[in-house]
């Protein structure tokens, strides 16, 4: 068997998740979070819709995680997305985050907004 090792490019791949933290990339975030290719920033939750209907056209998937278990969107939250054109796919942080890190090695252009678990 031949093991080949995985390649993020320049971006950061998230490395684990706890009670109220994220480590993305080997660097620890204390709150929720927004993992882009080009890079990470604290986000502050469903009440900041604007960080993410920025990101129209930039991605091919926007992953939100919804805490430790799936949750629907707010509906404010889910209107904002669909008028700036974004499509969101909601599941659990921990499943949001096993994708992101998946379809981040495979070269797409993925983003994750990451509510705490």
């Amino acid at each position: 068997m031949q093991l080949t090792e995985i390649s993020f490019g320049g971006a950061r791949p998230i490395d684990g998740y706890g009670p109220g933290f994220f480590r993305v990339g080997g660097e620890v975030f204390e709150g929720h979070v927004l993992c882009l290719p080009d890079g990470v920033r604290l986000w502050g939750g469903f009440d900041t819709p604007e960080a993410l209907t920025a990101l129209a056209g930039a991605l091919d998937v926007l992953l939100i995680g919804t805490g430790a278990d799936m949750a629907p969107l707010p509906a404010p939250l889910r209107r904002a997305l669909e008028d700036a054109g974004v499509a969101p796919e909601p599941m659990a942080s921990p499943s949001a985050a096993r994708t992101y890190n998946v379809l981040l090695s495979e070269g797409r252009r993925v983003g994750a907004a990451l509510l705490t678990v």
